[in-house]
């Protein structure tokens, strides 16, 4: 019976045939006594669900017939009666005389069809076996009735289920745990009858395992027993809370078989957990047939089988490829349907989200595609390796020698990689010495000083120990660990599968399953590998050779045993930790009164744990007090409700709640973002990190808290594969509460300077911990592994907004800069001559066209509006133009087609209006009280969130185009925040307009200012915007204040601390027993307090929510090693198709460019990598000497004339490289790019740079350098003969010693060569003589009285050839590669090199269009380390003006020689 089959109904006498098919279907109406006596109605209706809105009507409104019959006694003596129609049948129902309140009380409200036919199927199966088990005889005396009361509970449960259940994991109504108690009394039932029936009906088989018979009939009965006394003690059971609700036992039962039997990984859903159980039984069914057909060939000492061999090579690819996948498939099958139902988004433009897109799906997606792709070349390419080497005998000849060995070779390496690598880079090594014996590079540093201007500098500095651990890691697990397991396969499996031990069909699934097993695991978490294999050597090789049940048995049953001894060890580190009496903190009295009760039974906590720690159930402090209990089973997951915190922004409330109460103003939600983008830069970096051991040794379930100045969050590493890791971030609070205070204190602490020695202090010995450091550090549940660990973030700046407008003066300034922003935004619009053309706009703004107008509006206040008229008391378009023409004068001259910009054009009329209409909608929204700073704030905040109150009808103009608002209002007021808080760095310097208007430039490119309740506001952050701003609103626990938040990408330090994995499990599940079962609502209880041994109070908060209060819970994401850039630098990238044709493809090429350049007198592969050879690098004598002196520029042949003086940088001389040639081109090849402006070959400057050529294109006027291709050369052949021989004197002429002359003399090649190149010393000198045979000579060849040499003539002119370039793409800037302490690039000059950069810069920063000429040049590969580039692409380095830049080639563009 449940409310589903229940519809409210009600008669009335007057109505009683009534027929009416939806008197109560949907209403409760009224029931009057004379329908006491009425007959039920007869008519169809379907089943249908009470709704509860309606069953709260009251209605005791009186029938109208009888409203004049009753008097007033008679009135009050009415009762309003409910029923409900209960249906018996489709056209037969009886009522039921309850309300609501009584009715939910008896029952279940169900909510669908479903839930009916589930109760019912679970009711009759509770019965059915109940009454089988008691047929059966296996209940006598009380225990019948005991039984029987079990049964009945469980199916009552189904009716009226216990709220809140002791394992209920959620607050309110759990519908699911209704069905616990049927259904696990069903699964007992069950194995009881199993049970019994397997002991009665055993083969002949014998099953025997280290001694134990498990075909033996006591075996079967003993089990049956205990289940049947498990069952009869189900109330207790559901009382105390040991089991959880279903859906959580199927994960926890799919996981647990997945890890120890199949060597899986932890999982992240239900979903999750049986998909991947599935995956493992189809590897084993698919790897079974293999084995089985290899055990059945003929086996002997010296000859394995080729199936064998090839099952084994099999088992090694499968084993990898599962380990590298991830548990949960949502990412897969995404991706698979994106690739075979592309869909095609439609973006609505009025959708305010269209434009938002989240970049973390796609990544993934990318992600698991790559992985899939390099998994079919490398499973291939391990599947038949292995295979050769297990048919190579290798197994069976070298034995017992190579077992032996491989035993040492994998202690030895495991204990380097997992013990003392990890040990010695601990914060604390040993918890002896006081700093780590291995350091990074960042640890002296008092904060990280590696900027964000480029994605090519590092996190943090790439370490030798770092290196060495991922290639001990990467040999142990790729190499060593497959080697054990194939050679234990081998000389185990005839034995396994032997008569004596468990016959061929048995044998070879555990042959499989063991295998299996191994391997996943060796390949996912090889942590503690090393641990087991050498405990299980010594054991059963040394000790009990006898119980051996073959290696590869012992290894596979120890190896679970060992996981489970693992958790057994972390249980009761908390235990004896937390109720340590030395560092005790109690939080109540309950707790001073439990703690020496707890006392006397602690051996039974010993079993407790032990217990737990056999069905990995989190043991917990009972109410936070020394008494603990042990809680029901839970995945590695723990928590079973996917909640995630949700950001309130404007995408998910109302407007009208944004406009009245701005909801999410609160601080923790606003923080939240933050803790969003840190999971967002650990799911790209936390795996390989983990992979380098910043993190120190980690396994499934770990836990970690990183700390910094305001950042505090509690990361869960839930699954760990073979390269991924899937975690969990919780953030807590930035101004926690006063217990989260002081744990914080005690992890960021240090503990150095500690001198005690129990009662006194004599102090410690240098570089050690004292004794009383020492002995505290050992009775924490955590440990400092890390104290600067490097991780991108931003860092957070707030300013208060009230003292930044304090007093009249600085707001007259934000409104001063509110206009000229109104004013940038509308001369820089694309839709400015729309506007101008626009009739309905210049209808409206017809009367500000007079030149005698003034807007007096009493909004405009003299004190903060700087064109106020005192004269007019209002705002005069005449004292406008006083005080902004000349601004809008500048601002229409930088557009690339000026408008007229006279005092009455409409340009001016459309600025007044505009700067009118800003100025009155902030006086509106600040209440027309701007001289009141709280108000004036109020409405600035409003304007800045985009909230505009058009309340005069003189601005009514503006609905024409909504656009004037969005795009040039808006963005003004919000420029004019960034703009006032640079004005008190440097007051007067926006007074120029150039300066002003490149100011508003730079910051448009590389500055966000957004609400934060804007979704734009969270699309930059995880964006990774540089730089953002924002106005905030805080009104939180009684403060009302506004805030400038300024963010600026950097990358923090993190302080790591390891916590005790069972610590957090044990608290989590304290808590929720607590509040969820108990209801423990004290906000200030003692299970909360701080205790600093556990981190109590930090760990409860971040539970999730209502049971703790983080301010953000990410989704469970998964971090992959191939996004890790300094991973990819040690072990290559990901092995795919593509990436191998593109790496024979370069090979290639490189093969031909390097033979190309052997063959052409002694070239270098360097120089066909980047275009040709090294140009010279020469100066007279006077430059070379003195780097810094100034050089007199202008025409070489007459120097007096357009002199000019400029610093230039040293000359720095470059070892000889040749040009090289592929192919023979003609002077005409080449991409040609010439710059209209650049049409002759003049040069300005007085050296020339490294490796820099240009073709050269026949025109009429001449020959003019040109950027061209890698491939293209100029080729002698096609030289006029005259040339030829010009060249070959120079090159006999040129001395080889000549100062600042950095080329020596190279032969010409012979005439009968297929490809000839000139060599690049040469280029220039080669310009001059196509020049002097084209007819241009220069002005020194004509001078009369030139005594230059050919060789000085040669060098002068090399140095004439400057080339400029254009800067295309500011992104491939190098801003802060002069700051970087790896040193990647050689400097031809330390004081070029501090200037060549934003630290020398300081507000100037190179925009796209910019030009400058280049002074150096660093090319891949050079072999000179002086113009050697750290990247696989050219690096630049351009003088522009007096400025420095260092840029990647390929974001310029070249415009040839300087005229």
């Amino acid at each position: 019976m449940s409310l589903v089959n229940f519809e409210p109904a009600a008669r009335r006498a007057s109505n009683i045939c009534d027929t009416d098919s939806h008197v109560s279907s949907s209403t409760s109406v009224r029931f009057y006594p004379h329908d006491v006596l009425s007959l039920p109605q007869i008519r169809l209706n379907r089943l249908l669900t009470i709704d509860t809105d309606l069953l709260e009507q009251q209605d005791i409104d009186l029938s109208p017939d009888l409203a004049a019959t009753y008097g007033p006694t008679e009135e009050a003596a009415q009762k309003v009666k409910h029923y409900y129609r209960f249906w018996i049948l489709p056209q037969l129902w009886i009522g039921i005389n309850f309300d609501r309140l009584t009715l939910l009380a008896l029952f279940d409200r169900n909510r669908e069809i479903l839930e009916n036919v589930l109760a019912v199927i679970l009711a009759i199966l509770v019965a059915f076996l109940g009454s089988i088990l008691l047929i059966q005889g296996f209940f006598r005396d009380i225990w019948v009735f005991q039984f029987c009361l079990v049964i009945a509970s469980c199916q009552y449960s189904l009716l009226k289920s216990v709220q809140p259940d002791s394992s209920s994991p959620r607050h309110g109504h759990n519908r699911i745990i209704a069905y616990s108690r049927p259904v696990y009394f069903c699964i007992c039932c069950g194995l009881i009858w199993l049970l019994d029936y397997g002991s009665r009906n055993l083969t002949a088989t014998k099953f025997k395992l280290y001694g134990i018979t498990f075909t033996n009939p006591l075996v079967f009965i003993s089990a049956r027993d205990l289940v049947i006394v498990f069952t009869l003690c189900f109330p207790i059971v559901f009382f105390i809370g040991l089991l959880p609700q279903v859906n959580t036992f199927v994960m926890y039962l799919c996981e647990q078989l997945d890890i120890h039997i199949f060597g899986g990984n932890a999982t992240t859903s239900l979903l999750a957990a049986l998909y991947s159980f599935i995956c493992s039984i189809v590897a084993v069914a698919l790897l079974y047939g293999l084995c089985y057909g290899a055990l059945k060939d003929s086996w002997d000492g010296q000859h394995i089988p080729v199936l064998f061999s090839i099952f084994c090579g099999l088992l090694v690819a499968v084993s990898y490829h599962l380990s590298r996948q991830s548990s949960d498939p949502s990412v897969l099958f995404s991706l698979v349907q994106s690739k075979i139902f592309p869909k095609t988004e439609e973006k609505n433009p009025e959708d305010p989200l269209s434009e938002v897109k989240d970049p973390l799906p796609e990544k993934l997606r990318n992600s698991v595609s790559e992985r899939l792709q390099s998994d079919l070349v490398v499973c291939i390419v391990i599947g038949v390796l292995y295979f050769a080497i297990h048919v190579s005998t290798v197994f069976t000849v070298l034995q017992p020698a190579l077992k032996y060995v491989l035993y040492t070779l994998v202690g030895f390496v495991g204990f380097v990689t997992h013990y003392v690598l990890p040990q010695v880079r601990k914060q604390l090594p040993w918890h002896c010495f006081s700093h780590p014996l291995l350091k990074t590079l960042e640890y002296n540093q008092y904060e990280v000083r590696i900027l964000i201007y480029t994605a090519l500098l590092d996190a943090a500095t790439m370490m030798w120990f770092e290196k060495l651990h991922v290639w001990l890691l990467f040999v142990e697990k790729n190499i060593i660990y497959p080697l054990i397991v194939l050679n234990e396969l081998s000389s185990s499996a005839e034995t396994i599968a032997s008569p004596k031990k468990l016959n061929t069909e048995l044998g070879a699934l555990m042959i499989t399953v063991a295998g299996l097993k191994l391997l996943r695991s060796s390949f996912s978490s090889p942590t503690y590998q090393y641990v087991t294999v050498i405990f299980t050597v010594l054991f059963f090789k040394f000790d009990y050779e006898a119980f051996s049940e073959t290696m590869l048995l012992d290894l596979f049953f120890m190896s679970i045993l060992f996981n489970k001894l693992w958790e057994l060890l972390y249980k009761l580190q908390f235990v004896y930790t937390y109720i340590a009496p030395w560092q005790i903190t109690w939080g109540s009295a309950f707790h001073a009164f439990a703690q020496p009760f707890a006392v006397p039974h602690s051996a039974m906590l010993f079993i407790q744990a032990a217990v737990s720690a056999f069905f990995s159930t989190p043991l917990n402090p009972f109410l936070g007090s020394a008494i603990f209990i042990t809680s029901y089973v839970r995945p590695v997951k723990f928590w079973e409700r996917d909640y995630n915190t949700k950001r309130v922004d404007h995408s998910n409330t109302r407007l009208a709640s944004q406009l009245d109460r701005n909801p999410g103003s609160d601080d923790n939600n606003l923080n939240s973002i933050f803790y969003e983008h840190l999971t967002r830069s650990l799911q790209h970096s936390l795996c390989g990190d983990l992979l380098l051991g910043r993190w120190g040794n980690y396994s499934t379930g770990d836990c970690f808290i990183l700390a910094s100045d305001y950042l505090n969050a509690l990361v869960h590493l839930i699954e760990i594969g073979n390269g991924l890791v899937t975690f969990q971030l919780r953030g807590l609070e930035f101004r926690g509460t006063y217990c989260q205070q002081r744990e914080v204190e005690a992890i960021t602490e240090g503990v150095e300077e500690d001198e005690g020695f129990c009662c006194c202090e004599p102090g410690h010995i240098p570089h050690m911990l004292s004794f009383n450091a020492a002995f505290s550090q050992r009775w924490l549940a955590w440990e400092v592994i890390v104290t600067k660990y490097i991780l991108e973030g931003y860092s957070i700046t707030d300013n208060s907004a009230a003292s930044m407008l304090q007093v009249f003066d600085l707001r007259k300034v934000l409104t001063t800069y509110y206009v000229k922003g109104i004013i940038y935004y509308v001369t820089t619009s694309s839709k400015l001559e729309e506007w101008l053309a626009n009739e309905t706009m210049q209808e409206g703004l017809r009367l500000c066209a007079d030149r005698n107008y003034v807007d007096v509006d009493p909004t405009f206040n003299p004190n903060i509006d700087e064109d106020y008229d005192h004269r007019l008391a209002g705002i005069s378009r005449e004292s406008f133009c006083v005080i902004y023409l000349n601004w809008i004068e500048y601002c229409s001259s930088r557009r690339a087609k000026p408008v007229d910009v006279d005092k009455d054009s409409s340009l001016v009329t459309l600025c007044y209006g505009l700067c009118v209409l800003g100025r009155r909608a902030l006086g509106t929204a600040s209440h027309h009280m701007s001289s009141n700073l709280e108000s004036f704030l109020y409405g600035l905040h409003a304007l800045f969130k985009g909230d505009f109150r058009i309340s005069s009808i003189r601005d009514e103009w503006i609905f024409a185009d909504m656009e004037l608002l969005r795009k040039v209002v808006v963005p003004g007021i919000r420029m004019s925040i960034k703009l006032h808080q640079d004005h008190f760095t440097s007051p007067d310097e926006y007074d120029d307009p150039t300066v002003l208007y490149e100011a508003i430039v730079s910051h448009e490119k590389n500055l966000v200012i957004a609400h934060e309740g804007d979704p734009a506001w969270r699309s930059a952050v995880l964006a990774n915007s540089p730089s953002l701003l924002a106005l905030r609103h805080v009104m939180d626990d009684g403060t009302n204040e506004y805030k400038i938040i300024m963010l600026n990408r950097r990358y923090l330090s993190f302080r790591v601390i390891k916590v005790n994995k069972e610590c957090v499990r044990g608290l989590w599940a304290g808590q929720q027993q607590e509040l969820v079962f108990l209801r423990n609502r004290n906000p200030e209880r003692g299970s909360i307090q701080n205790a600093k041994q556990a981190l109590r109070n930090m760990i409860n908060s971040s539970c999730d929510q209502p049971i703790g209060y983080p301010i953000f819970v990410s989704p469970l994401t998964t971090s992959y090693s191939d996004s890790h850039e300094q991973l990819k630098d040690i072990l290559g990238g990901p092995i795919s198709l593509g990436n191998i044709r593109n790496f024979i493809v370069s090979t290639w090429h490189r093969l031909r460019k390097g033979c190309g350049a052997g063959c052409n007198s002694g070239g270098n592969i360097e120089d066909s990598d980047t275009g040709g050879g090294t140009s010279c690098t020469g100066n007279n004598a006077t430059t070379a000497n003195n780097p810094h002196s100034n050089v007199t520029q202008g025409s070489i042949g007459n120097p007096g004339q357009g002199s000019g003086t400029g610093l230039h940088p040293p000359v720095t001389s470059y070892p000889p490289t040749l040009g090289t040639s592929h192919s023979s081109h003609s002077v005409q090849s080449g991409l040609v790019r010439q710059s209209p402006a650049r049409a002759s070959v003049a040069s300005q400057s007085s050296y020339c740079y490294s490796s820099r050529h240009s073709s050269l294109r026949m025109s009429t006027t001449g020959f003019v350098p040109c950027r061209r291709s890698s491939t293209s050369q100029i080729s002698l052949r096609n030289l006029p003969s005259s040339i030829q021989s010009r060249l070959s004197m120079v090159n006999q002429m040129e001395p080889s010693g000549q100062s600042g002359l950095a080329c020596v003399q190279h032969g010409l090649p012979s005439s009968s060569s297929s490809s000839q190149s000139i060599p690049a010393c040469k280029h220039h000198t080669l310009v001059g003589f196509l020049a002097t045979e084209g007819g241009q000579s220069s002005a020194t060849d004509a001078q009369p009285g030139n005594t230059l040499s050919p060789a000085n003539n040669s060098h002068s002119r090399k140095a004439e050839v400057i080339y400029r370039v254009q800067i295309v793409d500011p992104s491939q800037i190098l801003e802060g590669i002069n700051l970087s302490k790896r040193k990647e690039l050689q400097w031809p000059d330390e004081g070029i090199r501090l200037k060549a950069g934003r630290n020398s810069w300081k507000d100037w920063s190179p925009q796209e269009g910019m030009e400058g000429h280049v002074i150096h040049r660093w090319v891949p590969c050079s072999r000179d380390p002086g113009t050697r580039s750290h990247i696989d692409k050219a690096v630049l380095l351009v003088q522009i003006d007096d400025k420095y830049v260092t840029v990647i080639e390929t974001g310029v563009l070249e415009l040839g020689a300087e005229v």
